[in-house]
């Protein structure tokens, strides 16, 4: 785990617990300093509807929990809870899970931010993609709470040799009266502050070598929960001493060009007699992702073959999730490839189909299965639709009748060629499901995941107007979860109004009338955390959608 973002350095219990309940979700966990013993630490941990807090000694040798294992930091401490998931238990036997890091707010909204880049991962980013002033800032690794200015500069000439680069790490201390400095008497406000200044002013090292902030390395992972001031910052419009395209194009642009690292062999769609069960020749499936046809014709060259590809797209940095949802994406049906479509619908275990065009699919009955089909009628031949709402009730009600089906296989999706509108529509899902699996501030990195999925798929998610599109579906969903939390938390506050309500006394059940209004300040109304973001209502007046159950 490279991220400390757990660690929250100006929280009470109070605010911890507030966090965890309606931010997070079973499981989710964060550390914050001690306020009983200064210097010590607490571990807060969800379970379920509430929530665990855990003592963490720093003894000054070492940290532990007060007995067990010992650890050098607090860092390897969590880690090590975190990764022995069957060790961290109550004196009753029962687990307690740390699965999903709380993380606390960035500091701040600028693209330069990135979060919990380790050193290494800073350099070997700045030295292959940036150039002589290109700069970052991250969060300490070493000092949770403090912060690190990363920059490629020039080293002196030497001899007659030409300069070479090299990254410079600057501390940035966090005080405790919320200002920030680098040592130099300089203090600030906010990192934006302390940027802002020292690209007018630059550092100097003590081997006289000048830092000079040029251009920023932007960052695109983002804390989900802050994902409209990212949009904001996107939208900007450039002044004219600036690039004439910035924002969503300049990211997308990065995007489309790391394409030519995604060259995976397509050699069975280029076959003779693959030829003409593509829609368009060059639009082939990857051959390592590639669904293939079981149970064909040997005798018959390539009756295995359709223009599908698997996609799997819930692995967070390559750790497997358990009840992994996938997606086929494949083109539309041809005429000569109808057949072939509704065998591979049968040999998945299929239930869902969805179809983002408006073309009349063609089909043929199949043993009995009940089968449901949506399609997707706003969506514009070219461009997107006016707005997310609509997509985002199309994928709830998707997705509801999937979770009906037990044991189902993957939901197909398809458009005309299979990559643009079908791209959108799964990567939209899968960040979604991130998002309700970890909670409101976990971390999310939309071109990250539209890399990973063209990793399995050629050119998933084709323009840039598809790609403002995510952004701007995922958030307006977290936007609608985020008010419906807000909802809860006012009627639960309503609920105590009415229970602090003093009756005559009743021998013994008093104590425990107030002990249960005090827990329920911060207990969320829903029973079942695994059902947190469900019934969100996505209203869409525009939109039409139609579904249809086939057998």
């Amino acid at each position: 785990m490279t991220s400390r973002r757990w660690f929250h350095p100006n929280i009470t219990g109070i605010e911890a617990e507030q966090l965890l309940l309606t931010r997070g979700v079973h499981g989710s966990f964060l550390a914050r300093p001690s306020k009983s013993n200064p210097g010590d630490f607490t571990l807060s941990v969800r379970r379920n509807d509430e929530v665990t807090h855990i003592k963490i000694q720093n003894s000054g040798d070492f940290y532990d929990l007060y007995g067990g294992e010992k650890f050098a930091t607090l860092a390897e401490l969590v880690q090590y809870y975190t990764e022995q998931q069957d060790l961290l238990r109550e004196r009753n036997g029962h687990v307690i899970e740390l699965k999903y890091p709380l993380n606390c707010k960035d500091p701040t909204s600028e693209r330069w931010y990135h979060g919990h880049l380790s050193g290494r991962e800073a350099e070997k980013l700045l030295t292959e993609k940036g150039k002589a002033g290109s700069f970052l800032v991250r969060e300490s690794q070493s000092k949770p709470g403090d912060f690190v200015l990363s920059v490629l500069t020039h080293e002196e000439k030497h001899e007659n040799l030409d300069r070479k680069t090299k990254v410079t790490h600057v501390m940035i201390r966090y005080q405790q009266d919320g200002k920030y400095d680098v040592g130099g008497g300089e203090r600030f406000d906010t990192l934006a502050d302390l940027v802002d200044h020292y690209k007018k002013n630059p550092m100097v090292e003590k081997s006289g070598i000048v830092v000079h902030l040029k251009q920023p390395f932007n960052a695109t992972r983002i804390n989900a929960a802050n994902i409209e001031n990212r949009v904001q910052e996107l939208n900007k419009v450039a002044d004219n001493s600036e690039k004439p395209k910035q924002g969503f194009w300049e990211e997308f642009e990065v995007l489309q060009q790391q394409e030519c690292k995604l060259l995976y062999p397509r050699k069975e769609g280029m076959k003779p007699e693959n030829k003409s069960k593509n829609r368009y020749k060059n639009i082939l499936p990857f051959d390592t992702t590639r669904v293939e046809i079981r149970d064909a014709d040997p005798d018959v060259p390539g009756s295995d073959y359709i223009n599908a590809n698997y996609i799997r797209g819930s692995r967070e940095e390559g750790r497997q999730v358990d009840d992994e949802k996938f997606f086929i994406a494949t083109q539309g049906c041809l005429q000569n490839t109808v057949s072939d479509f509704w065998k591979m619908v049968h040999q998945e275990n299929t239930h869902v189909i969805v179809m983002t065009t408006k073309e009349m699919e063609r089909g043929r009955r199949e043993p009995l299965r009940y089968i449901w089909h949506y399609q997707y009628l706003s969506w514009p031949d070219h461009g997107v639709p006016n707005e997310p709402g609509g997509v985002l009730w199309f994928l709830e009600e998707v997705n509801r009748t999937q979770k009906t089906i037990p044991e189902s296989g993957p939901i197909v999706v398809h458009c005309s060629a299979g990559i643009g509108r079908t791209g959108t529509i799964i990567v939209i899902d899968i960040l979604i499901d991130i998002i309700n699996r970890q909670g409101l501030d976990c971390d999310i990195d939309i071109p990250k995941t539209i890399q990973r999925v063209r990793q399995q798929r050629s050119g998933m998610v084709q323009t840039e107007a598809q790609y403002k599109f995510i952004y701007m579906a995922v958030q307006q969903y977290i936007d609608t979860v985020q008010k419906r939390l807000e909802e809860e938390q006012r009627s639960k506050m309503k609920e105590r109004e009415y229970s602090n309500i003093k009756y005559p006394p009743m021998a013994n059940s008093r104590s425990k009338l107030n002990m249960a209004s005090s827990r329920s300040s911060s207990v969320m109304t829903n029973d079942d955390s695994s059902s947190v973001y469900e019934n969100i209502n996505f209203k869409s007046p525009q939109t039409s959608f139609s579904s249809n159950t086939r057998r």
